[in-house]
């Protein structure tokens, strides 16, 4: 670096703080704000505000939450922006609110997010995307280079920005990956440590191993302070969140609402970082304690589960509600029993080949006082998916709809298939 440019960090976060830091330790001349004005750590200067803090930036950096952060930050300081100042803007916002401020700052506007945390910013090794004309990424690419490797996106500002949704959505399916991994094996009984050892070796061993301090129970730590959520308990070490699950919920949150299409960690991650949860807390937390479904939840669907290997009605009369229809395509026709006509498809007794037959739950997603599962009936030759919609009613959780999907055996005799009415949907 020739001279000593101003740099103005606006938001001393988390990532805001340690870029700061980096930024300094390179040799930049540093000056930070935030709205909470906390200080600067390492060589930073603190500013008592945004427009100070840019009066003399050569290139000013936004470290900050979500779009209307930013938006709200830069409308504060374009009047006391130079001329010639370059703003990087390195938080995680919509693909359409990126593009806004690009075309409100022009070429003097660089949509820069960085893929990693605050290991990565404290040591250079991030990754950016930056999306920016060429003479202007031309200049700033030393800055972000102190940052660690850019990367010039093809594209404009909304590309940069959805490229790292996506790089998130990525992380947000191995958090999901991890969490479920371990509520089955807390289901086992298996040791923290022997489960956490084992899933280093795998496809989640990166994430284990970097999250091991906020994923060990409690049992398996040396003495420390812990808290309990649901049926894990998390060690309280010293290691503080480098990403937390709240930001990660709202990444998920604004990829869904900008693809339009479905996501599924954008609901689960949402749940994490609800009312009952901490989303300040990191995401490997969030991983290792959320708690199992509810057992009253599980309840209707264990009943339902009875009436098939029974072939009792009544198990099907404690697992939905009396308004409750059951339907889907049988013999070609759409059917929707009402609950006693599905009931009279019931003979009273098992199937001649229950002992063969297999059901499993595969999902439940619980949101307050509905829920929605599937389970897959592997019955004779035929193969059912069941997709079901419950409800907590005054008596407790029940199934208010069921919708069933049948895959038919190939079309030749089958002992124990068909030939069973009530098992055979």
């Amino acid at each position: 670096m020739n001279s000593p440019h101003t740099i103005a960090v606006l938001g001393l976060g988390r990532m805001g703080d340690t870029i700061a830091t980096r930024l300094a330790a390179e040799g930049w001349d540093v000056v930070g704000w935030t709205r909470s004005g906390r200080p600067a750590s390492g060589a930073a200067r603190t500013a008592a505000d945004p427009q100070e803090a840019v009066a003399r930036a050569d290139f000013v950096l936004l470290a900050l939450f979500d779009g209307p952060a930013c938006r709200r930050v830069l409308e504060a300081v374009r009047g006391s922006l130079r001329t010639e100042t370059i703003v990087l803007n390195t938080s995680t916002i919509a693909p359409a609110e990126a593009a806004e401020l690009a075309r409100q700052f022009g070429a003097s506007y660089v949509h820069a997010p960085v893929l990693g945390s605050v290991p990565a910013a404290a040591t250079g090794t991030l990754q950016v995307l930056a999306a920016a004309d060429r003479d202007t990424f031309d200049r700033a690419r030393p800055v972000l280079e102190a940052l660690g490797t850019v990367r010039h996106v093809d594209g404009d500002a909304a590309t940069a920005a959805s490229l790292k949704l996506i790089a998130n959505s990525s992380l947000a399916g191995a958090v999901l990956a991890l969490r479920d991994a371990l509520r089955q094996s807390d289901a086992l009984g298996l040791p923290r440590a022997q489960a956490l050892d084992v899933l280093e070796l795998g496809q989640l061993g990166r994430l284990v191993a970097r999250k091991r301090p906020f994923l060990t129970t409690a049992s398996d730590a040396t003495p420390s302070t812990t808290t309990t959520t649901g049926t894990a308990t998390a060690t309280a070490t010293a290691a503080t969140a480098e990403f937390t699950v709240g930001a990660l919920a709202k990444d998920m949150a604004l990829l869904a609402g900008a693809s339009g299409a479905p996501l599924r960690s954008a609901a689960e991650l949402a749940e994490l970082a609800g009312p009952a949860a901490d989303p300040e807390s990191d995401i490997a937390v969030a991983a290792a304690t959320v708690p199992a479904v509810p057992d009253d939840v599980l309840a209707p669907l264990r009943a339902y589960v009875r009436g098939h290997a029974t072939g009792d009605p009544a198990h099907f009369r404690d697992a939905f509600l009396p308004t409750a229809h059951v339907e889907g395509i049988r013999d070609g026709a759409f059917v929707s029993w009402p609950l006693d006509a599905y009931c009279a498809l019931f003979s009273g007794g098992p199937a001649p080949d229950e002992p063969a037959r297999s059901r499993r739950i595969d999902s439940v997603d619980v949101h307050g006082t509905v829920a929605t599962a599937t389970m897959t009936l592997s019955h004779g030759a035929d193969t059912f998916t069941d997709v079901f919609l419950l409800v907590r009613a005054d008596d407790g959780w029940r199934i208010a709809n069921k919708a069933y999907h049948r895959r038919p055996a190939p079309p030749h005799p089958q002992v124990g298939g068909r030939g069973s009415e009530g098992f055979a949907e």
